[in-house]
C-alpha cells in the first residue's frame, strides 16, 4: 500500500526527544521515498533548517510541524503513525488529528495494535482513492511451517539479539543497502511494524498466532527468496528474553544460512528484567548456533559477525568496545549505523 512515490507525513508527537518514536525515526532513516514533514508539538518551535538532523543525527532534511493543520502545508498524501504510546492507543487529541488527516484526503498507515480501518467515523470520511492500512493484522491463508526455506539457493541472513530493541532491524537494513550497492539482488523482509512500513511488505509477527508464526515467516521467505541473491530477515525478540516468543519461529521459518548477533555494548542484564543476566557473548553465539542447527536436523548455521550498538558511547569508547568485542568472540564486529556495514558484508561473502 505504501509506495516510494507517496509524500509522507509522520505523526511523531513526543517521539523525537521521547521514548515512543522508534517507528517514526526508523522511517526517516531508511524510507526509500519522500518524507515531507514530521508532526511533533515538542520540537516544532525550533527554527534552524537542519533542526531535525541536529536533533536526531539522521541525515535527512525534514520539516517539523506542531500539528496536522500545519503539516498539511507540506502537501502530504499519507499520514504514518510513527509513535507507540504506552497502552497501544493514541490519546484523544492525536486521534482527532488522524480524523482531520482523513478528512483532508490523506491515507493512513497505522502500526498500532489498535486497528483503525474498521473505525466507523474514519470509514465514513474515506474517499474512493483513500485507504487505511492496519499493519498489525494477521494475514490470511497461513499454515504451519515446514522448513521449506532450506530449498532456496539464496543466502538467508537473520539478525538475532541478546535483548529486544538492540538494533536488529537497523542492522538488516544497513546490510541490505550495502548488498544492493554491490549489485546484488537483495531482499529485506520486515517482521515488525517499522520494517513493514519501510519496505511496504512483510509479516507482523507479533500479530500472528503462535502455531502459524514459523509458517508466516516461511511464506515471506519463499516469496522473496526464490530469485534473490541474498535475503535479510528482520529479527525480533531474543532467545534469552523471558517474554520473547518470536525468535524461534523466525529461525525455523527462515532457515537461515547466516546469523548476525546484535548486542548493546556494555549491557549485562535484560532491560526491564534486571534479574536475568546476559551470558557472555561466546555462549550467546553458541546458543543461537545450537538452536538454529537443532542438533544437525537443519544443517550447520553460524554466527558470522556481531553488530554492536554503541549509540550511548562517544566515538572513542565505541571503537574500544568494538575492538574488545572482536577479541572476545573472534569474529568481525562493528556498529553498522555509526561506522558502516562493510566488515559484516565481507563476512557474508
Amino acid at each position: 500500500m505504501l509506495l516510494p512515490r507517496h509524500r509522507v507525513a509522520i505523526l511523531l508527537h513526543n517521539g523525537i526527544k521521547g521514548n515512543d518514536g522508534k517507528t517514526g525515526l526508523a522511517m526517516t532513516r531508511y524510507r526509500d521515498g519522500e518524507i515531507v514533514v514530521v508532526i511533533d508539538e515538542d520540537c516544532a518551535d525550533l527554527c534552524p533548517d537542519d533542526s531535525f538532523r541536529s536533533l536526531t543525527g539522521i541525515d535527512r532534511d525534514v520539516a517539523i510541524a506542531p500539528d496536522l493543520e500545519a503539516a498539511l502545508e507540506h502537501q502530504p498524501d499519507v499520514l504514518v503513525i510513527g509513535i507507540a504510546p504506552s497502552g497501544g492507543a493514541l490519546p484523544s487529541q492525536w486521534q482527532a488529528e488522524v480524523k482531520q488527516a482523513v478528512a483532508a484526503g490523506l491515507s493512513v498507515v497505522n502500526g498500532l495494535h489498535t486497528p483503525m480501518a474498521d473505525d466507523p467515523e474514519l470509514k465514513a470520511l474515506l474517499k474512493p482513492d483513500q485507504w487505511i492500512w492496519d499493519v498489525r493484522r494477521e494475514p490470511e491463508g497461513l499454515s504451519v511451517g515446514r522448513g521449506k526455506a532450506r530449498s532456496l539457493p539464496s543466502k538467508r541472513v537473520l539478525t538475532v539479539g541478546t535483548d529486544m530493541a538492540v538494533g536488529k532491524m537497523s542492522t538488516c537494513l544497513e546490510l541490505h543497502q550495502a548488498a544492493k550497492a554491490k549489485g546484488l539482488n537483495s531482499k529485506f523482509i520486515g517482521t515488525g511494524q517499522a520494517g513493514i512500513m519501510i519496505s511496504g511488505d512483510g509479516i507482523p509477527l507479533d500479530a500472528v498466532r503462535v502455531d502459524f508464526a514459523s509458517g508466516a515467516v516461511e511464506q515471506q521467505v519463499m516469496k522473496h527468496g526464490a530469485d534473490a541473491d541474498i535475503v535479510f530477515i528482520e529479527g525480533q525478540g531474543s532467545l534469552i528474553h523471558p517474554a520473547s516468543t518470536e525468535t524461534l519461529p523466525l529461525i525455523r521459518g527462515s532457515q537461515p544460512t547466516h546469523l548476525i548477533l546484535v548486542h548493546r555494548a556494555g549491557q549485562s542484564v535484560i532491560r526491564k528484567f534486571e534479574d536475568v543476566s546476559l551470558p557472555p557473548l561466546p555462549l550467546a553465539i553458541r546458543l543461537y548456533e545450537t538452536v538454529a542447527s537443532a542438533g544437525g536436523a537443519y544443517g550447520k548455521t553460524k554466527v558470522v559477525g556481531v553488530a554492536l550498538n554503541t549509540q550511548h558511547l562517544d566515538e572513542a569508547e565505541a571503537k574500544r568496545a568494538i575492538a574488545q568485542t572482536r577479541d572476545q568472540v573472534q569474529l568481525p564486529c562493528t556498529d553498522v549505523v555509526r561506522f558502516g556495514p562493510e566488515v559484516l558484508m565481507e563476512a557474508l561473502s
